[in-house]
């Protein structure tokens, strides 16, 4: 599965592409930050930022796209911008018919470090670490997209689960285990309906004097 996280912003946006699976390691794909300048209009602004991350859905190609959700703050007089540059990746999401969920700050931070109030050197660093990067990723704003992609990776499919991240990654991880050992059997069993359909086709054709059809699948390649 890939994800395409977005930390919102007008003057900054992160971006940031996470492909692997629930409880698995974890691969980046792409990181990087859209910058606007603050003296466009906003709306020139706002069409700077959906033209960068149209371009980013259509290179990267993600699954999902996670954004963080907005919260409205005395203290955080760009709230505005905020909230009007979360709009546009959940537009881009629902234009293309992308899943699309919205994470909280404290949840994502849970999912990467295990605290919900860790700071942003603590979620960059884990971030490194989960990617297994060479360098950190700058600035912040990238740091905290890749937070929210390894977030829905970890945790979209785990919602139910008790709030411990690490918990909820192991139980995860039981699943996905029991279901990669179930996995050949099911396939095995599968290959003997499939040849049991085709040997019951066969007789009934050589009974008409005529012949069988098989029926071949194929993977369609992404």
């Amino acid at each position: 599965m890939r994800v395409l996280g977005v930390d919102p912003g007008l003057t900054r946006c992160g971006l940031g592409v996470v492909e692997g699976l629930p409880g698995r390691s974890l691969r980046l794909v792409e990181v990087g930050v859209v910058r606007t300048p603050p003296g466009d209009e906003p709306a020139e602004r706002l069409l700077t930022l959906q033209t960068e991350i149209d371009e980013w859905l259509a290179r990267t190609r993600p699954d999902a796209v996670a954004v963080e959700r907005v919260f409205a703050s005395t203290r955080n007089s760009s709230i505005m911008g905020v909230a009007q540059a979360s709009a546009v990746p959940m537009l881009a999401a629902a234009r293309l018919g992308l899943p699309l969920v919205l994470h909280t700050p404290s949840e994502v931070k849970a999912a990467v470090t295990g605290n919900g109030r860790a700071d942003k050197a603590q979620v960059t660093h884990m971030v490194t670490r989960i990617l297994t990067l060479e360098q950190a990723p700058r600035p912040a704003d990238a740091a905290d997209a890749l937070a929210l992609a390894i977030c829905h990776l970890w945790r979209g499919a785990a919602r139910g689960l008790p709030e411990d991240a690490a918990g909820g990654r192991n139980r995860l991880q039981d699943a996905e285990d029991q279901a990669s050992r179930a996995a050949p059997n099911r396939l095995a069993q599968l290959h003997a309906e499939h040849r049991t359909a085709a040997r019951a086709a066969s007789a009934r054709a050589s009974a008409r004097g005529g012949r069988a059809t098989t029926v071949s699948s194929r993977r369609n390649p992404r």
